[in-house]
């Protein structure tokens, strides 16, 4: 930084700036932790010198804290990919199945709001189409805070579902299926998009809402010409922030399909073997005939499919953190 070059490339600049930021605040973190546990180790010590044992209660408390906060901190040193540390666009579709796909979807979107709500991340839901009978047909959220994109990457992929389907009279079993999807937000100047390559359209918000809301052409649609890409938002009542947003949408998608691009071209160049990405599935949920949820990759098995779909997603995320820098240092 002491450099005078420093500022010529400012995009490197900004970049670098914001890695030394992350990396103080890792290695302070680091030093608190430190220091908790010399602070317990001293106060173990001297309670057993002493003999007394009525600070037991207070060490072992102490203990569990401090256990909590340093699998916190893992974590969060696994997250050192380029885009962990941005928000992420989450979008969800059901498979093919009708109702019963679009039901799944409805409780995948439920259990990842749930989850977001319980990791102090702030969740938008900025497109939703709901299904015909029940569930829904498609769902983008934006989840922003530290990190959305790094804890969460790992979920994208087929998510499969067995259960006693509601929909069926004779009550038989049911496998349905639903995909989802995550890309970081990215910056503007990593993403140029042209006006003349867009095409915008505008038209009434569909769904329930209070008075006004669905009086007025507020919703936005935008094509993207070049790659036929489609991305809409409705849930705000002003037309220009649903563009906003919905062009912040197509610029996120269109960073990781060339991303994508590049990396299969890498590997093509390289020789290595592409890598089974969206499309495959990566988790099972069995409600019946026992309970339980297993992770194809790691391989972690959850007995409590409640928890799970109550937005209890954290061994599952750890594990999956755990497993792909594994695959990254092998």
């Amino acid at each position: 930084m002491a450099s005078p070059t420093f500022w010529e490339d400012n995009r490197r600049a900004q970049e670098l700036l914001r890695e030394r930021t992350e990396l103080n605040r890792s290695v302070t973190r680091l030093k608190e932790l430190a220091r908790t546990a010399e602070d317990l180790a001293v106060m173990l010590e001297l309670a057993a010198e002493a003999g007394d044992d009525s600070l037991d209660a207070e060490i072992a408390a102490g203990a569990a804290r401090l256990k909590r906060d340093l699998d916190g901190f893992e974590l969060k040193v696994m997250l050192s990919g380029p885009h962990d540390v941005k928000a992420a666009i989450l979008s969800i579709h059901p498979g093919a199945g009708g109702t019963e796909s679009q039901d799944w979807a409805q409780m995948l979107l439920r259990m990842y709001l749930r989850w977001c709500e319980r990791a102090g991340f702030t969740a938008e839901v900025v497109d939703l189409l709901p299904g015909d009978e029940a569930g829904i047909k498609s769902a983008t959220v934006e989840v922003t805070g530290e990190y959305a994109y790094g804890f969460l990457r790992g979920e994208t992929g087929v998510h499969r579902l067995v259960r006693i389907s509601p929909f069926d009279a004779s009550r038989r079993r049911q496998t349905s299926f639903a995909s989802v999807a995550l890309v970081p937000e990215v910056d503007d100047v990593e993403v140029s998009v042209r006006e003349d390559e867009l095409r915008v359209d505008v038209f009434r918000s569909s769904g329930p809402g209070g008075q006004g809301v669905n009086t007025a052409d507020s919703a936005v649609r935008i094509t993207h010409l070049p790659s036929g890409m489609v991305v809409q938002c409705q849930n705000e009542r002003s037309q220009l922030r649903n563009r906003d947003t919905a062009l912040r949408i197509l610029k996120a998608r269109l960073y990781e399909i060339a991303e994508r691009k590049q990396r299969e071209e890498l590997a093509e160049l390289t020789g290595q073997k592409k890598g089974i990405a969206f499309g495959s599935q990566i988790r099972s949920y069995t409600f019946h005939p026992y309970q339980l949820v297993k992770d194809h990759r790691t391989g972690l098995e959850i007995g409590n499919v409640e928890a799970v779909m109550d937005g209890d997603l954290d061994a599952l995320i750890k594990a999956y953190l755990l497993w792909a820098r594994g695959r990254e240092t092998a």
